[in-house]
């Protein structure tokens, strides 16, 4: 059975995120062209994962460049590497990925980038080679839904907005088909016409879940 992971950087909650009810509207669009594809949600404010501490940074370097055994690892050091590879091997057992973010500040909510940390692992997710480095989660998708209050389409905003950016550079590593992202935006700039803005965001991401449960190449 193939499996979709539903990754979500939002602390407000259902009712209050424009995010969170458009990326509804993904689920159940792409739930009812693949009933047969298993769902889990991924709430990134609840989750409880491994940051990149001093005792995360040090198991890792230790077990990649200096020849120590997970047995040689301080308390610290081993229950946090082995948390790491655990939230990995579970990322890695998906077909395709949703995440769903606002912009905060430019970018995506800090919690978003802490939770991809975890995901960058020589030998498991992406290997060295002698042109570089490789990703190894082939045959897998991967969807971002933005919201933004602004306006960056189209504006001098548009290059200095990095959370996307970052996500798609993130995933393609790792070895992840990436495929447009789906904005919805200028929330803040034009109160008004939010529920409009939600309205044509939500058919847009039925037509992108549609297409992404056929296993096209999306344009959005």
């Amino acid at each position: 059975m193939e499996k979709l992971l539903y990754v979500t950087a939002n602390p407000k909650g259902l009712e209050k995120s424009k995010g969170l009810q458009i990326g509804e509207a993904f689920l159940e669009a792409f739930q009812k062209e693949r009933p047969d594809v298993e769902i889990k949600k991924m709430d990134l404010f609840t989750l409880d994962f491994p940051q990149m501490d001093a005792d995360l940074v040090s198991a890792r370097g230790k077990l990649a460049g200096y020849g120590y055994t997970l047995d040689q690892l301080s308390d610290a050091e081993r229950e946090k590497i082995i948390k790491m590879h655990a939230l990995a091997d579970e990322f890695i057992s998906y077909d395709y990925y949703v995440f769903v973010s606002p912009v905060w500040n430019l970018s995506s909510p800090a919690v978003l980038k802490a939770f991809l940390d975890n995901l960058f692992i020589a030998g498991k997710t992406f290997a060295h080679t002698p042109d570089g480095p490789k990703g190894l989660l082939k045959n897998k998708k991967a969807v971002h839904i933005q919201t933004r209050g602004g306006q960056y389409t189209g504006t001098p905003l548009q290059e200095m907005e990095s959370g996307d950016r970052y996500l798609k550079i993130a995933l393609s590593f790792l070895g992840i088909e990436v495929m447009d992202t789906l904005i919805a935006e200028g929330f803040d700039l034009y109160p008004q016409k939010v529920p409009e803005i939600i309205a044509k965001a939500k058919e847009h991401a039925r037509l992108v879940a549609k297409e992404l449960a056929k296993g096209i190449s999306v344009q959005v």
